[in-house]
């Protein structure tokens, strides 16, 4: 696949909302969008990225009245925009479509949307009573009665919540971080601050290992990401400028960048926000990088941390969105360079969640049919662990294989000496 190159971004991300939507004049009718659209070779009903984006966006220009709402069945992975050889934001052009013709009139599926979007009033209900809550929806008796009223698959089990939050945790048991003479600041994002707080921990114990202090920003809100992907574009532009300000805050302190470990969340805090959401983000983006960027920069200048041979086979899973930032590379040249661990980088392939988009009834089955190749790929690797540095991935392979699926910086802590 082509991706699009730097300058091409740097150009369209220099537009304003009106010229971003022109893009779509670029498009020169190939369709090789649609040929690498895991849904559109998955579901028969929809009729692909060309026609729901550039060739839809013509129509919607027009008249509202074109807006089809068979643009839900796009999961956002972006994978039409890493194959488009013209550099057309196809994805942002669906996703801005849903998000300014979409309706969401009041049902018990708007009320699941609303639950699996808004990750920040649910984490915070849900993690000072984390056992209970956990305890109550892996119960099969819960998940029939999800199926058969907000429509969330019983074959799905919703992400378990840690106890208390991550930024409770810092507070309490992170040494001073202000004694090292370089800082950089931490996007953590709602996994690692209600789900799983090993990966943030993971992160500060590496990041001290290289001599660099770590801060969490003094406020920070969902990145916005499955707020877009359930139709909420208010409260998701909402929360992203209000992370932009605290960026912007941070970045004039003393931290030097700032990181983020999920995938997802350094797309969104780059890409989604000027051009799907129409909030100004350039004092702040070109600051904004993916922890394995970030570190193989270091670790290629010579501040590598000591670590022992680990001796294991992992197969390496690259998320959708990290492969249309180009930054899988990163991930992958830091795992080879962990001594004793063999590296196998599968196809990039969509593993068919994509975020809240598999835990819905009515795209369940689409969901498993994309992810089908994946899963039989890993359970043939013989490998001993899967890896790949998004959460909802990590979530659906576990689900599906018979692997464990972990972060990376868990391989990277683990070989730490």
């Amino acid at each position: 696949m082509t991706a699009v190159r730097p300058a091409e971004l740097i150009a369209v991300a220099s537009l304003n909302g009106d010229e971003q939507t022109k893009t779509f004049e670029n498009c020169i009718k190939c369709t090789v969008c649609t040929v690498y659209c895991p849904v559109a070779k998955a579901n028969p009903e929809y009729p692909g990225s060309k026609q729901c984006g550039p060739d839809g966006e013509r129509l919607r220009l027009k008249s509202p009245e074109f807006f089809d709402d068979v643009l839900k069945l796009c999961t956002n992975c972006k994978r039409c925009e890493t194959a488009c050889p013209s550099g057309v934001r196809i994805g942002d052009i669906i996703a801005s479509a849903r998000g300014k013709h979409g309706r969401k009139p009041l049902s018990l599926t708007t009320a699941r949307d609303f639950v699996l979007s808004h990750t920040d009033l649910f984490g915070s209900l849900a993690t000072p009573f984390a056992p209970i809550v956990n305890k109550l929806t892996e119960q099969s008796l819960v998940k029939k009665a999800m199926h058969h009223t907000i429509q969330v698959h019983d074959h799905k089990s919703l992400p378990k919540y840690s106890h208390g939050t991550f930024r409770r945790w810092y507070k309490k048991h992170v040494a001073d971080q202000s004694q090292y003479r370089r800082q950089i600041s931490y996007f953590h994002g709602c996994y690692v601050n209600y789900n799983d707080h090993s990966v943030g921990q993971n992160f500060i114990r590496v990041m001290n290992a290289m001599n660099i202090g770590v801060q969490l920003l003094e406020r920070e809100k969902c990145c916005g990401v499955p707020l877009i992907a359930n139709g909420f574009h208010a409260k998701a532009k909402k929360n992203a400028e209000l992370n932009v300000s605290q960026l912007e805050k941070a970045l004039e302190s003393r931290s030097e960048s700032v990181i983020s470990t999920s995938s997802t969340c350094a797309f969104t805090l780059q890409e989604e926000y000027p051009h799907v959401l129409d909030v100004d983000n350039q004092k702040v983006a070109d600051k904004v990088h993916l922890f394995s960027r970030f570190m193989f920069g270091e670790w290629r200048e010579g501040n590598i941390p000591k670590m022992k041979p680990l001796n294991k086979r992992i197969v390496y899973h690259t998320p959708c969105h990290l492969e249309r930032s180009g930054d899988h590379i990163f991930t992958i040249e830091l795992l080879k360079m962990i001594p004793g661990l063999e590296v196998q980088v599968l196809d990039s392939e969509c593993c068919g969640l994509a975020g809240t988009y598999g835990y819905k009834r009515e795209n369940y089955d689409v969901s498993m049919k994309i992810g089908h190749g994946l899963f039989e790929k890993i359970d043939h690797s013989q490998a001993d662990l899967a890896v790949s540095d998004c959460e909802t991935c990590r979530w659906q392979i576990e689900e599906n294989t018979g692997l464990s699926c972990v972060h990376p910086l868990s391989l990277i802590v683990e070989a730490l000496e």
